[in-house]
């Protein structure tokens, strides 16, 4: 009977690639589900079957995974996939807690399976303990908040006007959105250019400190966000500068609590 695997990755390619990495002969998992938020994490763990291992990603869409530990009993062995490096994740090293850096090496994923079916026969997923205590909770969200993103993200873009191609610093980037199956940038200046990207790459490749993904097609510069207003649904509606393509640039509900925190740092 393969092992079972329940997901948590808030950004739709990641989850696409682990998925798929996961499903892999020779030994492939069963994928019982996908989440993006805590909350959606939380749901599938306590009406869902019960998985033998659990992919965490660190940041989703309404807050750290931390959480849900913190609602739910975890029973099974847990890996995180994240963007931190190894001097930010020594506290899980030091509890026995998988970890992965994105993106995700194929040969690293072999081995942390290979050591997790060494360690289920002695730890079943239905009997065990749960996975955290408070005191490492703490020390885990500690850690990762004080830690900065090993990742380096893109300080600016090549887009090609007529026949000549242009550097646009990312300075000079109000926001990107998508539009008829195509991916804009718009400067600061008021022009727009196609880039080679889709949003849920830009997502990945831009600085999350600078930028925030207000909806599917929207992905904005704080500086860019001239304005907020309240809108029905407990959503909220922000005004760009310059001025969006949309007349309506709205925030997911399930997006708002991340994003107000996003703005209060």
């Amino acid at each position: 009977m393969p092992l079972r695997a329940l997901i948590v990755e808030d950004e739709p390619l990641a989850a696409r690639r682990l998925a798929e990495l996961l499903a892999r002969p020779p030994e492939p998992l069963e994928i019982l589900g996908t989440a993006e938020s805590v909350a959606q994490a939380v749901r599938l763990l306590e009406t869902g079957p019960a998985p033998d291992v659990l992919f965490l990603d660190i940041h989703l869409a309404d807050g750290l995974s931390f959480e849900i530990f913190e609602q739910t009993a975890v029973r099974c062995p847990v890996i995180f996939t994240t963007a931190y490096d190894q001097y930010a994740v020594q506290a899980f090293k030091v509890n026995s807690v998988d970890y992965l850096l994105k993106p995700i090496d194929e040969e690293e994923l072999t081995a942390a399976l290979r050591k997790l079916r060494e360690r289920l026969p002695a730890q079943p997923a239905a009997t065990s303990a749960p996975a955290f205590d408070p005191a490492l909770l703490a020390q885990l969200m500690q850690q990762m908040q004080q830690a900065p993103p090993a990742a380096s993200y893109k300080t600016q873009f090549v887009v090609r006007v007529g026949e000549h191609l242009k550097v646009v610093p990312i300075e000079q980037i109000a926001y990107f959105f998508s539009l008829e199956k195509a991916t804009f940038l718009q400067t600061t200046e008021g022009r727009k250019f196609v880039v080679d990207y889709t949003m849920d790459q830009l997502e990945t490749l831009l600085d999350p400190r600078r930028f925030f993904r207000l909806n599917r097609a929207y992905l904005a510069q704080q500086t860019a966000i001239h304005d907020i207003i309240h809108y029905t649904n407990s959503r909220l509606q922000t005004v760009l500068k310059p001025v969006a393509p949309d007349a309506q640039v709205l925030v997911s509900r399930e997006k708002v609590n991340v994003f107000k925190s996003w703005l209060d740092r």
